[in-house]
């Protein structure tokens, strides 16, 4: 596993973004692990953030591709601070695009989407927290290719929960590739967070022990995509 995978498990968990126990999701499905990442709040914890992105990205994708678009509301931290991230570390400007949930009808500014404008020929890395079951790609895709004759180069979200989608079979990430045609990644899949964490400490504490990593093992025989 790469060391900056590494680095961004410890730093979920070091957030409290990634926490252990059970939970309740919004599906209704009781879980032994959930992620919030709108626990990044910090100055620092987002700069760090937008660094794991870009390494991330210039990993899977490389450095040809302009706009990084983040879909309301959370995406467009992400898209902001991976940006100026991916400038730092690699010395290219890439533009960040986001959508309005309603759209703005007056002003410089008026229409669909923030920051830069999608045009003709752009290729376009979409960025999220987190998918569990796709639904915001449907929303998201129309509006990016009915913006502009543009390319979706990929996907990519910080954790890949490895969960079956709405189809019952795959993960949401490969029922999004089938259906859109283009790549789909994470940061780190869970399978790699179980692998790092299992009876290894982060920040001085165990958080995977055997318990947890039985019940994890539960959850997944019973959600975990094929």
């Amino acid at each position: 596993m790469e060391q900056y995978k590494k680095e961004f498990i410890d730093f979920m968990v070091e957030s409290k973004v990634l926490k252990f126990g059970e939970f309740t999701l919004k599906s209704g499905r009781k879980s032994p692990f959930f992620m919030n990442a709108g626990g990044y709040v910090t100055g620092s914890q987002l700069k760090k953030l937008g660094e794991y992105y870009a390494k991330a990205i210039h990993d899977k994708y490389g450095k040809e591709f302009d706009v990084l678009f983040g879909p309301a509301y959370k995406g467009i931290p992400l898209a902001v601070v991976t940006a100026i991230a991916f400038h730092e570390l690699y010395g290219k400007e890439i533009r960040y695009c986001s959508d309005r949930k309603e759209e703005k009808d007056h002003g410089a500014d008026k229409g669909s989407f923030l920051g830069s404008k999608l045009q003709d020929g752009d290729r376009v890395v979409m960025i999220e927290d987190v998918t569990t079951s796709g639904k915001s790609m449907e929303e998201t895709v129309p509006k990016v290719r009915g913006a502009a004759n543009v390319e979706i180069v990929g996907l990519m979200v910080s954790l890949d929960r490895m969960e079956v989608g709405k189809g019952g079979v795959k993960c949401a990430l490969d029922e999004v590739k089938d259906l859109y045609g283009f790549e789909t990644n994470a940061i780190v899949t869970m399978a790699e967070v179980v692998e790092h964490l299992h009876n290894n400490p982060c920040n001085g504490e165990v958080v995977i022990d055997d318990t947890i990593k039985a019940a994890i093992d539960t959850y997944y025989a019973q959600y975990g995509a094929k």
